[in-house]
């Protein structure tokens, strides 16, 4: 008997007492084998009152993992039964059913047509077909059996069973040709995405750039508008039982499409030409998947241990909560688990997309950029303990991108506008450990990352750098009924000597970190211009957490002449309702190391402290689903000393502010 067999026992029993009486759930399996014995009568057999079966003997299973048991696990099957039912009537002919009813006499007189395509069309086979002619729904059949309004929805209904959503496979007679064999499924999913943003942050001007003549300071207005909508549709055929194990080939498409709209207070923010204005619309169409995913073999036919083959454009992440890599680019993939899904493992090789410059996507009508990515890892789950997963990884990131790279606003981004704008090469590799899960009641999630390599051209000192920086962030949590109580920390180590020929400060390839708030944190969210020192330069980016001093997170260069970042927390979710959450969040940043700033700003100290980050959420799902969510927050930057001395002009660089409405909608 199977483990589903076992565990569906109890089950029959109570819809049937008397075929589950036939068959009685056996005691658990241990992991040492009994002597072989028959298991002992009840106390009525023993008496005489009931006949009971003679039971096989309890053995273990040789596929059993050591110290787990499966309850209820009976090695051996039962005798097949064998019916003989001489005299029995036949079942009637096709002819004799009907599946139309013509208005007359009572709807009690309709006969249902029994027949079914396959197992997974057993129930809607008995919905009421729709009028050939008229266009109309039977519903008459609603009024005969009440609870087929339980089975029967639209196909666009994404709650219930829909061939749309690979709950059915297709139908024979309605696949496409060149899908040979059974078990096919497509899924179709659709996503709205709408963000309404205003902010504000320092905004550095000078005497061609300000909309303000009677102004002569360093920085200008701060407030600002962001109007986004995204739509993605996303295509895969699939072939395979996916309930239990891997499909064996899979064919994805995913397009997305933006529109955005930007007003700033102003000049030369939006566009690299003062004459172009304060407002920007926008709007791309990029291609963010497409990809084979091809089921090579199993390991194990009992678990369904897998390796499979995934070549063309695909997401990865190489970390649990994306600290060095979250993205979707053209790549080959090698992956799969071991040992009952206990191991799992990847080795990928990426040939990095170029990146629309508005909206993110990617750009496949531009070249490929000189920069590769060749990385693996392996999880291992209940490591070292049982309810932690640690995960080993190495990354190589190889960039030859010595070609000057305009963006699509007419700024430069590759070679950064920093020290003496020379074309970089640099070849750094991230080895990585991280840990997820739970010890006890205690949440974790921890990542170290240490940074290894070669800078072929320092812009500060003109000659080749080594590259050695390190990362280390964690965060606990813990549970108490309807909150979930957080503590966060982070440090990515900062240059503490820009002309020593060793580049201490830690940046990622791409980061997207879902930490200390993600992006309804202020400084995750929005991105501060370095305002002298470097041009058309960020101190942090966009959906990012390092101080990186990069000319773009999408497009630029990695950079690892940089101040580093530091970060306490403390934060809660708090599920107000099954509809509604509350989270609130309050990080303290500093600079690592403030040398660097200093060098760039020609200044004699420049204090570490950035100042306080606090944050509150609400997230809304009115169906209790992710089909809907709205998401609205705020948050605000109270300057601290080393954030004033760098932005803080009359008084204005004290405190910054942003709120962010954000409704998905998913089909």
């Amino acid at each position: 008997m199977s483990l589903f067999a076992a565990l569906l026992a109890p089950l029959l029993a109570l819809v049937s007492p008397a075929k589950a009486a036939a068959h009685p759930a056996m005691p658990p399996a241990t992991t040492e084998a009994p002597a072989a014995q028959a298991a002992p009568l009840p106390a009525a057999a023993e008496a005489g009152t009931v006949s009971a079966p003679v039971v096989a003997p309890v053995t273990a299973d040789d596929a059993l993992i050591d110290g787990r048991r499966r309850p209820g696990y009976q090695k051996e099957l039962p005798d097949k039964v064998e019916q003989d039912n001489p005299g029995a009537v036949n079942a009637p002919p096709p002819e004799a059913f009907y599946d139309t009813w013509d208005g007359e006499g009572s709807p009690s007189d309709l006969v249902l047509d029994t027949g079914v395509p396959d197992r997974w069309r057993i129930t809607s086979s008995l919905c009421p077909k729709r009028d050939a002619a008229t266009g109309e729904i039977n519903t008459a059949l609603y009024t005969l059996f009440p609870r087929l309004a339980y089975v029967c929805h639209s196909k666009l209904d994404p709650f219930h069973h829909n061939t749309l959503k690979g709950d059915r496979p297709l139908a024979a007679g309605k696949k496409p040709g060149f899908l040979k064999g059974d078990d096919w499924f497509f899924i179709a999913n659709g996503v709205s995405d709408t963000v309404f943003e205003p902010r504000s942050f320092p905004i550095p001007v000078g005497n061609q750039t300000t909309t303000d003549p009677d102004s002569i300071d360093t920085f200008g207005r701060s407030k600002s508008l962001v109007l986004s909508q995204t739509f993605v549709a996303g295509f895969s055929l699939l072939k395979g039982e996916t309930a239990f194990k891997p499909p064996i080939v899979e064919y994805r498409v995913s397009i997305a499409g933006n529109i955005n709209h930007v007003e700033v207070p102003e000049r030369r923010v939006l566009f690299v030409e003062p004459s172009k204005g304060t407002q920007r619309t926008d709007g791309f169409i990029g291609l963010q998947e497409a990809f084979v995913d091809y089921h090579i073999g199993r390991f194990d036919t009992k678990r369904f241990d897998f390796v499979s083959l995934r070549v063309g454009i695909q997401p990865f992440q190489s970390d649990f909560r994306g600290f060095l890599f979250n993205d979707n680019q053209l790549g080959v993939r090698l992956f799969g688990n071991r040992d009952n899904n206990r191991v799992q493992f990847n080795l990928a090789a990426f040939w990095r997309i170029e990146k629309d410059t508005n909206s993110g996507l990617n750009d496949i009508t531009a070249p490929l950029r000189r920069d590769w990515i060749v990385t693996g890892n392996i999880f291992r789950q209940d490591f070292p303990i049982i309810g932690l997963t640690s995960q080993l990884s190495a990354t190589w990131n190889r960039n030859r991108e010595t070609e000057i790279y305009i963006d699509k606003n007419g700024f430069p981004v590759r070679p950064a506008l920093l020290g003496d704008l020379r074309p970089r090469r640099y070849d750094v590799v991230y080895l990585g450990y991280g840990v997820d899960g739970h010890v006890g009641r205690l949440n974790m999630t921890g990542q170290l990352y240490g940074a290894f390599g070669k800078d072929r051209n320092n812009s500060l000192t003109s000659e080749p750098a080594k590259i050695r920086a390190f990362f280390a962030a964690a965060e606990l949590s813990y549970d108490r009924d309807w909150a979930r109580f957080r503590a966060s920390g982070l440090y990515a180590s900062g240059d503490s000597n820009p002309y020593d020929n060793t580049e201490k400060g830690f940046d990622a390839i791409l980061e997207n970190p879902q930490f200390a708030g993600a992006d309804t944190s202020y400084w995750i969210r929005q991105s501060i211009p370095f305002a002298g020192g470097g041009r058309v330069i960020s101190v942090n980016g966009r959906n990012g957490i390092l101080n990186s001093l990069r000319s773009s997170k999408d497009e630029g260069q990695s950079n690892f002449l940089n101040p580093g970042t530091a970060l306490v927390g403390l934060g809660g979710d708090f599920d107000l309702t099954p509809h509604l959450q509350v989270s609130a969040n309050a990080n303290h940043l500093w600079f690592a190391n403030t040398k660097v700033l200093q060098v760039l700003r020609n200044e004699g100290s420049i204090p570490r402290d950035i100042g306080w980050d606090l944050s509150v959420a609400s997230t809304w799902r009115p169906k209790a689903a992710q089909n809907v969510v709205l998401r609205v927050s705020a948050a605000v930057l109270e300057a601290g000393a080393g954030f004033r001395d760098l932005f803080d002009q009359r008084g204005h660089g004290r405190q910054f502010a942003s709120v962010l409405a954000n409704l998905t909608l998913a089909f």
